[in-house]
C-alpha cells in the first residue's frame, strides 16, 4: 500500500513538472545502479594482457605461472621479459602448483589422451602429462592440468627457451626479488676459469684408462685362454715323456736279458732310440714348463684387469664430475625427509627415448633447525656474475618462514659445498621446502616439488608410471642405478594427493 502511495504521488508529479521532472526522478533511480557497476568495475583487476619489456632482453631463466591471476611472466637476469594470459586446469583437473624445468620440447605435440588434440609448441614440465602449449584462452581457469598460452606468445616463447629452465606455478602471484645470504654459493673465480681445461684433461685420461682397462680385459681373456693350452700341453708332454721312460726302461731290462749276440744288437737299437726320444721329451717339458714360469698365470691377468678396470672407474666418475662442473647445479632440501638433494642436466639424451638425463649422484642427510616448524616453499636462483661472485633473486610461492629466515634454519654439509660451491654457475638455484621430492621426479626431470596444500586434480587424469626407480650416476655409462626407496605410501587418486617421495620410471615414447 505504502509503494502504491510513492508511485502515485510519484506519477503526479510527473505530471506537474513535466519532462525536467521526469528527467531527474530517471537519474536519481539509475545513480546507485550505476555507482555499483562503476565500483565493480573498479574492484575488479584488469584482464592480463601480453607485453614484452621496453629494453634488450637477455634469455630466458625462469618463468612464474600465477594460478590466481591467470598470467605467466618471464624472467631474465635484470627482470621480466615477457608476459601474457594464460589457462590453467580447471576445477577437478587443476594446474598443480610447485617447482618444475622444462624436460622436453616438441614443436608440433598432439594429444593422445584428448582426441588428438593439438599442443603446438609444447613445453613438458612433467613426464604424466602436465606441459606449457599454446592453446585457446577463454579468460578462466579450462585445461586439463596444462597451462595453455596463446598461440603467438607461445610460438615466441619456444624459441627462447632451453631444457632445464625453471617454471614455479604459483597459487598466487610472486615474482623473484634480488637477495643475498651467507648459505648461498659463492664460486672461486680460478676453479671457474679452470674448469673447462681441467674437464676436458680428465676426459682425456678418462678415454686413455679406458683403454687400457680394455686391453688389460682382452689381455686376460687371452691369458686364460693361453693358460688352459699350455696346462693342456704339459699334460700331455708329462704323459708322452712318463711312457717314454718306461719305453726306456723296458729296453734297457731288454738289452739286460738278450742272449745272443743279435738280440743284444736288437735290444740296445731298442734302447738308444727310447733314450733319443726320453730325452727329446724332457727338453720339450723343461722348455714348456719355463716358458708357463716366464708368463703371468691367468689369475694374475685377471687381477689386473680387475685393477685397471678400477681405474677406469674411477677416471670416469672424475671426467664426468668435471664436466658437471660446467653445469648450473640444482639443490633441494625437503623438510619432509631432512635430506638434500643435488642435481645437474647431463645432456645426454634418455635411452629410452625423450629428454635428456639428469645426474643425481648426491643425496644427504642435512640440518634444519626446529624441523617440526614449517619452513616454506623458496626458489633461490643465480640469475647473473657479480663482482661477489653470483647475483641471486628468491621467489616464495608458500609461506611459512621468509627466505632469509628458511636459509638461516638450514646447514649445508661442508663437504657438499666444497664439491659444489667453487664451481657454481648463473642459472643454479636452491630450494627449500616443506615438501618431499614429487613422485612426478624421475632421471629425466631435474626437482619436481608439488604443494600437497593445494589441489593437484591436473595429476590424476594421467596414467600412473610403474614405481621402477632410475637414476644416473655415471654421464658416459649406459646403465641405471636405484637411487630413492619407493615410497610406501604413493599418493592416491584425488583431487588434492600429496607427492610420494621417490623417482618413477617414465614408460618410452609416452605422451598425452
Amino acid at each position: 500500500m505504502v509503494t502504491r502511495f510513492k508511485t502515485a504521488q510519484s506519477r503526479v508529479a510527473m505530471r506537474r513538472c513535466g519532462p525536467p521532472a521526469i528527467a531527474a526522478l530517471v537519474a536519481a533511480a539509475l545513480l546507485p545502479a550505476l555507482t555499483a557497476d562503476a565500483a565493480a568495475r573498479q574492484a575488479r583487476p584488469a584482464a592480463p594482457t601480453e607485453e614484452t619489456a621496453p629494453r634488450d632482453v637477455g634469455e630466458p631463466i625462469m618463468a612464474i605461472v600465477s594460478i590466481k591471476t591467470q598470467q605467466v611472466t618471464l624472467y631474465d637476469a635484470d627482470g621480466w621479459i615477457l608476459r601474457a594470459p594464460v589457462s590453467t586446469g580447471t576445477t577437478g583437473r587443476e594446474t598443480p602448483a610447485g617447482v618444475f624445468t622444462v624436460v622436453e620440447k616438441n614443436k608440433d605435440h598432439r594429444s593422445n589422451m584428448y582426441d588428438d588434440a593439438e599442443m603446438p609448441n609444447m613445453q613438458r614440465i612433467t613426464w604424466n602429462g602436465i606441459a606449457l602449449h599454446g592453446g585457446p584462452l577463454p579468460g578462466y581457469a579450462a585445461s586439463h592440468g596444462c597451462v595453455r598460452m596463446p598461440y603467438g606468445f607461445a610460438e615466441k616463447l619456444f624459441d627462447k627457451t632451453r631444457i632445464g629452465m625453471r617454471v614455479i606455478i604459483s597459487p598466487n602471484d610472486a615474482a623473484p626479488v634480488e637477495f643475498s645470504h651467507p648459505t648461498l654459493f659463492v664460486p672461486n673465480a680460478g676453479a671457474v676459469a679452470a674448469a673447462p681445461a681441467r674437464a676436458e684433461t680428465l676426459v682425456r685420461d678418462a678415454a686413455e684408462t679406458a683403454r687400457t682397462a680394455d686391453e688389460a680385459k682382452k689381455a686376460a681373456v687371452a691369458a686364460a685362454r693361453e693358460a688352459a693350452s699350455l696346462t693342456a700341453s704339459l699334460r700331455k708332454l708329462e704323459g708322452l715323456k712318463k711312457r717314454a721312460d718306461v719305453e726306456l726302461a723296458l729296453a734297457d731290462k731288454a738289452l739286460g736279458a738278450a742272449k745272443t749276440d743279435e738280440a743284444r744288437a736288437r735290444a740296445e737299437d731298442l734302447k738308444q732310440k727310447a733314450a733319443a726320444k726320453a730325452a727329446d721329451l724332457g727338453t720339450r717339458l723343461d722348455t714348456a714348463q719355463a716358458d708357463a714360469k716366464s708368463k703371468p698365470t691367468a689369475a694374475e691377468a685377471k687381477d689386473a684387469a680387475k685393477a685397471a678396470a678400477t681405474r677406469k672407474a674411477d677416471a670416469a666418475k672424475a671426467a664426468s664430475e668435471a664436466k658437471l662442473a660446467l653445469e648450473p647445479v640444482s639443490v633441494y632440501v625437503s623438510r619432509a625427509t631432512q635430506k638434500l638433494y643435488v642435481r645437474r642436466n647431463t645432456h645426454k639424451p634418455a635411452p629410452d627415448g625423450g629428454g635428456e638425463v639428469f645426474d643425481a649422484s648426491i643425496e644427504v642427510p642435512v640440518t634444519i633447525r626446529n624441523p617440526e616448524k614449517r619452513i616454506g616453499t623458496h626458489v633461490f636462483t643465480a640469475v647473473a656474475h657479480s663482482n661477489k661472485g653470483l647475483r641471486w633473486t628468491a621467489v616464495t610461492i608458500d609461506n611459512a618462514d621468509d627466505a632469509k629466515s628458511a636459509l638461516d634454519r638450514i646447514t649445508i654439509p661442508q663437504d657438499v659445498l666444497d664439491r659444489i660451491a667453487p664451481t657454481a654457475l648463473p642459472r643454479s638455484s636452491i630450494i627449500v621446502s616443506d615438501e618431499p621430492l614429487s613422485r612426478e621426479t624421475n632421471y629425466r626431470t631435474e626437482f619436481v616439488a608439488v604443494l600437497s596444500n593445494q589441489p593437484q586434480g591436473g595429476f590424476i587424469t594421467r596414467q600412473p608410471t610403474p614405481d621402477v626407480i632410475a637414476s644416473g650416476n655415471d654421464w658416459g655409462a649406459d646403465g641405471f642405478f636405484p637411487f630413492f626407496p619407493p615410497s610406501s605410501n604413493p599418493q592416491p587418486g584425488t583431487t588434492r594427493r600429496r607427492g610420494g617421495q621417490y623417482y618413477q620410471q617414465v614408460q618410452p615414447g609416452w605422451s598425452w
